[in-house]
């Protein structure tokens, strides 16, 4: 129940990371100019993200404009571009992994450990996901930073961090918090937590060893002085002979035990 718990945690935390990813992929809140200065009044507030730019104007318009040339763009924005759309297309690959390898569908049931597998696989690609969101997102940060303080670019042209940022830095971080707890439920299931024997050698106590394909021995043999031997009853050997007391009480009721045949010892766990 502890994995089946942590599968589907990190399962909605993957979930939760690659919609975040998406809506920061998407929207043009990257970049903000910023406002500095005396004037604190602005008539227009320029907007940049991966795929557009946008105005806003004091009266209320909002106005974006995709850009026209891919191969016109810095090379950091294209590749920003390039890692995102990689990103959502691995935790979309994981979403299904993951919903296909869990505890809680019914997907690869009698398959062994591939199910188990595959639940891991899922939490690889998410660990993955939030690695390849992470790059743009910090790449694009320290850039505007470096800008923003830099003294030889006019303060028109200086930008600040934008709601995307943030959003990407922690949808990041929560796909990857949830590929980890992904993978951790599949080392937990590999080490005996989903379809696997408990120690002690279940179903058998630790002193049982098997010695055929019905047969199964113990090296603990138990005496019960009350029963006696009868060597021709049913083939057993005696392992542990009783006192010298009862010694002389069996040989006194032989006539009464043949009568009534009894087993020497007996096995705790039962004959197969």
């Amino acid at each position: 129940m502890a994995s089946a718990a942590l599968e589907l945690m990190g399962f909605f935390l993957g979930l939760l990371g690659m919609l975040g990813t998406l809506v920061s992929t998407v929207l043009p809140y990257w970049q903000i100019s910023a406002h500095i200065g005396s004037n604190i009044v602005t008539v227009v507030a320029n907007m940049r993200g991966l795929w557009m730019e946008c105005v806003y104007q004091s009266t209320g318009a909002f106005q974006c404009e995709t850009y026209n040339s891919m191969l016109a763009l810095p090379s950091n924005l294209q590749a920003s571009r390039a890692l995102m759309v990689i990103s959502l297309v691995l935790s979309v690959l994981a979403v299904a992994l993951a919903a296909l390898g869990m505890q809680c569908t019914l997907c690869l049931e009698g398959s062994g450990g591939v199910k188990s597998r595959v639940a891991g696989a899922g939490g690889g690609l998410f660990l993955s996901a939030g690695f390849m969101a992470l790059v743009p997102v910090a790449w694009t940060t320290h850039e505007v930073v470096q800008t923003f303080y830099s003294p030889n670019i006019p303060a028109g042209m200086k930008y600040e961090l934008g709601e995307c940022l943030y959003l990407g830095l922690a949808s990041a971080l929560i796909s990857m918090l949830g590929g980890g707890m992904l993978s951790a439920s599949c080392w937990e299931e590999q080490e005996g937590g989903r379809g696997g024997r408990p120690g002690g050698g279940y179903p058998y106590p630790s002193g049982v060893a098997m010695t055929g394909p019905g047969l199964r021995t113990t090296s603990q043999v138990y005496w019960n002085p009350a029963l006696q031997v009868q060597g021709a009853g049913r083939g057993q050997t005696l392992l542990h002979g009783p006192s010298r007391g009862s010694e002389s009480s069996a040989r006194s009721g032989q006539g009464q035990a043949a009568k009534k045949p009894t087993a020497a010892g007996y096995d705790i766990t039962g004959y197969v």
